[in-house]
């Protein structure tokens, strides 16, 4: 996401972050002569959080930046002396350059369980040593970016949803994160200053009850709000009571503009607690009795997509929604692990008795095949590199379950993932906020409704050739044969 006014999109360097098994295992591959052995890694989730039905990608660019800067200096150096590393491994450190090549999914694309998100190829020593700092970047903005798509999904089309969680979030990092995810998810704006100064946005908000108890009464407080920001005159409430005192002297405020010439095109409330379908269905008849159509109703409080399918089925009025919590602090979690799957051209596979947990192995392309008719997603499409995929009557099985087999025909199919660095090089220009946001609409515009549902959500495919599926279920079947032996 490109930044603008002077920010960096890291806000400190991440050179250092690192499991410390990962530079104890780099240590090795150095000391018995492996570093120059190319390792090839995936980065992908098992589950969607929530029960959903697809997850946002995000993150790419802040692992962007990440990379560009991955360096040790000296301060890192002494660090790895003091913790016994061997002189020759810091020397390694000291000259250290990230040279591979790191393909991905692109910020803002609807992505699903077990399919390649990130694929890092570089000697191996490159590849291991960011596995946290990547994982730590994606799950968090994966995260608020689903957490805001699912609710605007849920919300109805005109229906601004504002992005008000950075004081919920889990540090000053994840603030700025759930802002900026938000945003690019779909959310009209943000709370929160810093985060909008970084895209070249204003910040955008209401008035706190504290605004309310700082006059001697209600009445008080609004006039002197709508006397400064008569162009964005957004009342809360529900400070002392909502129907028998706050809604009345907003109505009171509006009258008052209109007496003194302040125009009332941009008035409204905020109801922030209380029985918000009940309380805005009230609120909208006692403006149109009074002569104010024109005034908004924004609602807040801890709103959630369900909650917000419920106030629509009970008929609530809304202009539009404040969302914090569930967008900085979204329930459930990504879970992203990052896996081998090649060594020097070599296929690699993690085996596990459950089989959802069998890693895909080498290196893949991933496709996303669409119907022509409707242009809608139909599957997404693994396979090996090299691999020529047919067009038209493709045959594709479940990577899990081998017996599961489907027939595409009349599809065009889409490459997934773009290269973001080639031999060390950035190849990939981030774009800016609006271009990944309209991109994000248009991508999730071709996932069904069925599968964007809240509740039971259609489950998306998430396939491999028959090429590919059987060249992984031979890797398997190899693999216990060697157990077995």
């Amino acid at each position: 996401m490109k930044m603008f006014n002077g920010y960096e999109r890291l806000s400190r360097d991440y050179s250092l972050l690192s499991d410390n098994y990962e530079h104890k295992m780099g240590q090795g591959y150095l000391l018995n002569g492996k570093k120059d052995q190319v390792a090839g890694f995936d980065v992908f989730f098992r589950k969607i959080p929530n029960n959903g039905g697809y997850a946002i990608m995000a993150g790419v660019d802040k692992v962007i930046s990440y990379i560009e800067n991955l360096h040790f200096g000296e301060k890192e150096l002494r660090y790895f002396k003091r913790a016994g590393f061997k002189d020759e491994y810091i020397e390694y450190l000291r000259n250290f350059k990230f040279t591979g090549t790191v393909k991905a999914i692109p910020d803002g694309t609807p992505v699903f369980p077990n399919e390649p998100l990130i694929t890092v190829i570089a000697p191996v020593i490159e590849a291991q040593i960011v596995e946290t700092a990547i994982l730590s970047l994606i799950n968090g903005a994966m995260e608020h970016a689903t957490g805001a798509r699912r609710i605007i999904e849920s919300t109805p089309k005109g229906v601004g949803v504002m992005e008000f969680g950075a004081r919920r979030a889990d540090g000053t990092e994840a603030a700025i994160d759930a802002s900026l995810y938000g945003m690019m998810a779909g959310c009209i704006g943000t709370s929160n200053d810093l985060a909008a100064d970084m895209v070249n946005k204003t910040g955008i908000g209401t008035m706190a009850h504290s605004w309310i108890e700082s006059y001697p009464d209600e009445l008080t407080a609004f006039k002197a709000f709508a006397e400064v920001y008569p162009e964005n005159c957004i009342l809360l409430v529900d400070t002392f009571d909502t129907l028998r005192s706050g809604v009345p002297n907003a109505i009171a405020t509006f009258k008052w503009m209109e007496e003194n010439g302040i125009p009332t095109d941009h008035i409204g409330i905020r109801i922030d607690s209380g029985d918000l379908a009940y309380l805005s269905k009230e609120a909208r008849k006692m403006f149109l009795n009074a002569g104010f159509p024109q005034a908004k109703i924004c609602l807040s409080n801890g709103l959630t997509a369900e909650t917000i399918e419920t106030l629509i089925a009970q008929g609530a009025e809304f202009d539009s929604l404040g969302v914090g919590d569930n967008i900085s602090k979204p329930e459930g979690r990504m879970g992203c692990v990052y896996k081998e799957i090649s060594m020097d051209g070599v296929p690699k596979i993690k085996l596990s008795e459950d089989a959802i947990k069998i890693v895909n192995p080498d290196i893949k392309n991933l496709y996303r095949a669409y119907d022509k008719e409707t242009g809608y997603a139909v599957a997404d499409i693994m396979t090996r590199e090299g691999e020529e995929i047919k067009t038209d009557d493709l045959i594709i099985v479940s990577t899990t379950d081998y017996l599961k087999k489907r027939k595409l025909t009349d599809f065009t199919i889409v490459p997934l993932q773009q290269t973001i660095f080639d031999n060390g090089e950035l190849v990939f220009e981030d774009p800016d906020l609006d271009t990944t946001k309209a991109y994000c609409e248009a991508q999730m515009a071709t996932i069904y409704p069925e599968v964007k549902r809240t509740v039971q959500p259609h489950i998306y495919h998430v396939s491999g050739t028959e090429e590919y599926v059987n060249f992984k279920n031979d890797l398997i079947e190899e693999h216990r044969q060697l157990v077995l032996k």
